[in-house]
């Protein structure tokens, strides 16, 4: 093993057996190993093997790249998913989450989990005796903000400095751009409509774990947030279980749409990022999305070695 690999092996050893419900529950050496492991994942410069160990599934949400990733990753660490779909399990007729954790603890050896509430990953963390990983909640979405970062740094080789300006609404990819970023030194600034502004709480949370005098900047003018940017970052306006409000939200969010005449208020050379799903012509324009500046496809392809890393950590496999 190169020095390297025993180095990052050594800064995320302490990892093993832990929960990932935000991304606070990484330190800033932790996060940028994880960049690291997953680089040399990436590129096939290390090989790693879990035993044949068990990743279980609980989507209580729809999803294409969590749960492709998640899988993928698993396999390509020598182990397996189980798909535990609450249609299909006792999980969908009311079972006690007490129960069901501590019962999956003996069959599994970690859950990832898509769902609502924070607090029901926090109970799922309280019960179960093996690691929870947070694969979305309304809250956050941890996993996508690693792989968000990794793609910005593949693109600078370095984020001191980064200006990454969101475009949307303050919703859980909002909430973890905003931790993750502050604890790698990035400068985030949230454009959003007066009304859809991430929650305080996540805000001065965030501005709490800033490293290297980075900025964590809340904005109601798109125009303005994305001059200067090295990154333009949106979402869908209305996100899972908010479908009913699409048109209001068209109309409140009619401006914040990712375009060619905003892109040219960032820095020449800015990239432009979406978690996807994405709606061409609302949140993001078509010619943006298929633009040179556009790495939506290598940030949905980062997921998988991120997580693939992620899974390492926790599961002892380094």
């Amino acid at each position: 093993m190169s020095s390297v690999s025993q180095g990052v092996s050594s800064e995320l050893s302490s990892l093993k057996g832990s929960d990932f419900l935000s991304s606070a529950d990484l330190n800033t050496d932790q996060i940028f190993a994880i960049f690291e492991l997953s680089k040399q994942l990436k590129y096939s410069r290390r090989r790693i093997d879990l035993g044949n160990r068990v990743l279980g599934l609980i989507f209580q949400k729809a999803s294409t790249r969590t749960r492709v990733s998640f899988q993928v990753a698993m396999a390509r660490l020598g182990g397996q998913t189980v798909d535990l779909n609450p249609q299909v399990t006792q999980l969908g007729r009311g079972e006690p989450l007490q129960d069901t954790a501590r019962v999956l603890s003996r069959y599994c050896d970690a859950i990832a989990i898509r769902t609502y509430e924070q607090k029901e990953l926090i109970d799922y963390s309280y019960w179960a005796s093996i690691p929870i990983i947070n694969a979305l909640t309304d809250l956050e979405h941890p996993c996508q903000a690693l792989a968000d970062f990794m793609t910005i740094l593949e693109k600078y080789g370095d984020l001191k400095g980064i200006k990454l300006t969101y475009i949307g609404d303050g919703n859980n990819v909002a909430n973890s751009l905003m931790i993750c970023g502050a604890l790698l030194g990035v400068n985030v600034t949230i454009s959003s409509p007066k009304e859809f502004e991430p929650d305080k709480a996540i805000v001065n949370k965030a501005r709490s774990l800033i490293v290297n005098g980075a900025a964590i900047n809340i904005s109601n003018d798109p125009l303005s947030a994305a001059q200067g940017a090295n990154v333009l970052y949106t979402d869908v306006w209305a996100s899972m279980g908010q479908e009913k409000e699409q048109s209001f939200r068209e109309k409140a969010f009619e401006d914040f749409s990712v375009n060619k005449e905003m892109l040219q208020l960032a820095e020449k050379n800015a990239i432009v990022l979406h978690c996807l799903p994405a709606h061409r012509g609302e949140e993001i324009a078509e010619e943006v999305m298929e633009s040179d500046s556009s790495r939506v496809f290598d940030q949905a392809e980062n997921r998988l070695h991120v997580q693939q890393a992620l899974l390492a950590a926790l599961l002892g496999g380094l």
